[in-house]
């Protein structure tokens, strides 16, 4: 019996695959960008954020570490908090661990390519042969076009003015949404979480530090129950 892992793909899966990550690409790009340019422009060298994107490809807690370098904070202060906000992504590795492969070399690169976006469009996905082809695909073409719009950002520097004039930190929000909503209309236990974890991100947003509400989030996850569960409560 064929492993439902070797199934050959449909003809075109892959070019749909590629079409449909084209637009967190393109949100990838832009924000990558915006990062470079914010980080030159504010005084950092080049290969600061180029490294930094390189080595640790985490748009948000990378961000926040220039945030906290720009403010006049220490290292130790730059990483604690970029460490803080890269925390769920623990979380998002236990998801997708099946997914990615069994190969040790595999699923070390793989673990780099975990993002909120390349695990929503994994996840998104109808079957197991498809769901590991939409990460890779996705997240090696993310992972290339940021690090080329970082790049490109960076050597921009500040000619592209206040980055913040052109809305560029609503395109990821934007994308995530388009890529869990099929998951929300399916599943209503799935709902109930995200809205739980809504309601508690935006409750603590005004008292907590940028980033700590998307994991407190992760508390809406207690209203979720394994199917044989919901079968033995109904």
């Amino acid at each position: 019996m064929r492993s439902p892992h070797r199934t050959t793909p449909a003809p075109g899966a892959d070019r749909s695959l590629l079409r449909d990550s084209s637009l967190v690409w393109l949100a990838s790009g832009i924000v990558g960008v915006s990062f470079g340019a914010v980080s030159v422009a504010g005084g950092l060298p080049l290969w600061v954020p180029v490294l930094m994107s390189l080595l640790v490809y985490a748009g948000s807690a990378q961000f926040s570490a220039v945030g906290v370098l720009l403010a006049g904070g220490g290292p130790v202060a730059a990483v604690a908090t970029g460490l803080l906000l890269n925390t769920r992504t623990a979380a998002f590795s236990l998801a997708v661990a099946e997914i990615i492969g069994t190969n040790r070399a595999t699923r070390f690169l793989g673990a780099h390519l975990v993002t909120d976006e390349t695990v929503a469009f994994a996840l998104a996905q109808s079957d197991p042969v498809r769901q590991r082809r939409a990460f890779w695909i996705s997240g090696l073409g993310l992972f290339a076009v940021w690090n080329t719009g970082v790049l490109a950002g960076g050597l921009a520097g500040s000619a592209l003015g206040d980055t913040a004039r052109y809305g560029l930190d609503a395109a990821f929000p934007a994308v995530l949404v388009a890529l869990v909503l099929p998951a929300l209309r399916a599943d209503a236990a799935v709902r109930r979480c995200a809205l739980l974890g809504a309601a508690l991100a935006l409750a603590v947003t005004p008292a907590v530090p940028a980033g700590v509400p998307v994991l407190l989030a992760l508390a809406g996850l207690v209203l979720h129950r394994r199917p044989a569960d919901r079968g033995a409560a109904a």
